[in-house]
């Protein structure tokens, strides 16, 4: 009951147990410290705030949480549906849905009837990537079908953020995304206003495309601006991701992995555990 006491004073005013340590982004959860406390009670006789402030910080670091996000652009159009629950019954917790209008990338897609279509297959997250020129014009639109995250460019927004609280105003979570030659000071000013950032490892509008490897750097930097402004912004990473280059990709500090034909051609689930066998290496 005394530690449950230190323990509530030591954190008291904090919404969120969290530390954000290099690139990996710690949950520290009241059961571990519990643990670790009983462990380390003969070392410090005398618990005390100072010492409980000792032993939090010899918690073992606890690695961000991982998640597929199958893209459904790579998916069999004849069986949409089919198709994403097979992914999620096999292990993904979101679906990707690139929205393209020929116009911003050479290619278009489909738009939020898509969403309002599938959105009553599952409940797991819609991540909703919108490529398209003035996406300020539509977030209400793909609010109301059924998108849980928004993604649009920076590339694409005259006004950005005044198109990131749009998508907040809508009670969705905002998410910018950048391409691979954009400069991640396009976004330093709203980062704390986001959700995610996207950043795009191969130039967008196709699928099936190589990874792009100067990415990876992007990524650390982005993930080391997260933890300095000691943010709660999870990174997304979208093109060429596949089980062979996941595990390199993550350690660069990505959290969220768009997969698009790596998870759709061939046998979904068994495309879909061998990537989150890598992934969660």
């Amino acid at each position: 009951m005394q530690i449950a006491k230190l323990f509530f004073r030591f954190f008291q005013g904090f919404s969120d147990f969290r530390l954000a340590v290099s690139h990996v982004y710690v949950k520290i959860y009241c059961e571990t410290l519990s643990h670790h406390i009983k462990n380390k009670i003969s070392e410090y006789s005398n618990i005390g705030v100072r010492n409980i402030q000792m032993i939090f910080l010899e918690i073992k670091e606890v690695p961000m949480k991982k998640i597929l996000a199958p893209s459904i652009l790579s998916a069999d159009f004849a069986n949409l549906g089919r198709d994403v629950l097979t992914a999620i019954d096999a292990g993904a917790e979101y679906v990707h849905i690139d929205v393209m209008d020929g116009m911003f990338v050479p290619q278009i897609s489909f738009g939020n009837p898509v969403i309002k279509a599938l959105r009553p297959l599952t409940d797991v997250i819609f991540d909703a990537h919108l490529m398209i020129e003035d996406p300020g014009r539509y977030i209400e639109d793909f609010a109301k079908a059924g998108a849980d995250i928004i993604t649009v460019h920076a590339e694409a927004c005259t006004h950005l953020d005044r198109v990131v609280h749009q998508i907040k105003d809508c009670g969705k979570k905002a998410a910018v995304a950048i391409n691979p030659a954009t400069p991640l000071s396009a976004i330093e000013y709203v980062l704390p206003e986001l959700d995610m950032v996207l950043v795009m490892t191969v130039n967008p509008g196709f699928g099936g495309q190589k990874y792009i490897p100067y990415c990876g750097e992007k990524v650390r930097e982005l993930r080391k601006m997260i933890t300095e402004k000691n943010l709660d912004v999870d990174i997304q990473v979208d093109g060429g991701v596949k089980a062979l280059n996941i595990a390199e990709i993550a350690e660069c500090g990505a959290n969220i992995f768009v997969c698009g034909s790596a998870v759709f051609e061939g046998n979904i689930e068994k495309n879909v555990k061998e990537i989150l066998e890598q992934m969660n290496k």
